[in-house]
């Protein structure tokens, strides 16, 4: 079936497709071959490096507390980033313009600094300016530079969600007597959040992958960092890399499994419920109307 935008491959266009992926296919079975070989020639894939992950204290002592500090610092981050980039993607969208200078300014500024170089900077900030402690130096470090970079982004993501919607839905709420903050709360935003939320989640996403460069740097103790430190007790990185993959990937799955269940939940709330209106309902509104019209007319 054909589009504007796509074409239906024809007899050739099609054969050439199932060999190009049959091809691409084989390729992947053998690189991945490859590198099972190459690793299993160096011992890294044996029985025995997979054995720490059968006892609990490779768990109990590095891996789940890491995931909690993981845990912890996305939450944080989370919690502080989703209201501070509404209020600046809002702002950008001000009819004054001192507003939107000011909040322009704050988002492309910390968009553009890499959010290892902002955890570094805030990691310094609080050695010289504050009485933090060194342990907990890293973690207020790590969310301050999520926060500040991720705000930036979810900004730009509210501004162009609210921007999306079409002009007549503001148009319509002025024409009523509403002001620009009650069609902002009541309106524009309600119907932005639906369309926004993928985006909002894939960047929630980042920030849980992110809390991992702060085990690089400044060395906070989230779950890579303490991989580190198991695969050097117990000499099996390998292993333990492909075992903190699959918790990133369980971790992530079931962000975006929330994500996706809450926006269809979403969506079938703002749906119309179908019900259909008898002929006593129809003339008990149109007698409502009628009486509201009189008595508006009669203050008239």
């Amino acid at each position: 079936m054909s589009s504007v935008l796509y074409d239906t491959p024809g007899p050739r266009a099609r054969v050439r497709n199932t060999v190009l992926s049959v091809v691409f296919a084989a390729l992947l079975v053998l690189l991945v071959w490859w590198v099972w070989q190459k690793l299993d020639e160096k011992d890294l894939l044996t029985s025995a490096q997979w054995s720490p992950f059968t006892e609990s204290e490779a768990w109990t002592t590095y891996l789940l507390p890491g995931l909690g500090d993981t845990l912890k610092a996305a939450a944080l981050a989370m919690l502080i980033a989703l209201p501070l980039g509404a209020v600046l993607g809002i702002a950008r969208l001000s009819d004054h313009t001192t507003v939107r200078a000011v909040s322009g300014t704050i988002v492309e500024f910390f968009r553009a600094i890499p959010v290892l170089l902002l955890m570094l900077f805030a990691f310094q900030f609080f050695s010289e300016s504050t009485d933090i402690t060194s342990e907990d130096r890293p973690l207020y470090a790590v969310v301050t530079g999520l926060v500040l970079y991720n705000a930036a982004v979810l900004a730009e993501i509210v501004r162009a969600g609210i921007l999306a919607l079409p002009r007549g839905q503001t148009e319509a709420a002025y024409a009523i007597g509403l002001r620009k903050g009650q069609t902002m709360s009541s309106i524009l935003l309600p119907q932005a959040v639906t369309a926004m939320l993928p985006a909002i989640v894939s960047q929630l996403v980042v920030i849980v992958k992110d809390t991992a460069l702060g085990g690089v740097m400044i060395g906070f103790t989230e779950l890579l960092n303490s991989r580190g430190t198991l695969a050097a007790n117990y000499a099996n990185p390998i292993p333990s890399f492909i075992v903190v993959a699959i918790m990133f990937i369980v971790l992530n799955f079931i962000l975006t499994s929330f994500a996706s269940w809450l926006e269809k939940r979403l969506r079938r709330s703002k749906r119309s419920t179908g019900a259909v209106l008898g002929t006593n309902d129809v003339a008990g509104s149109a007698a409502v109307g009628g009486t509201y019209g009189t008595g508006a007319g009669g203050a008239a």
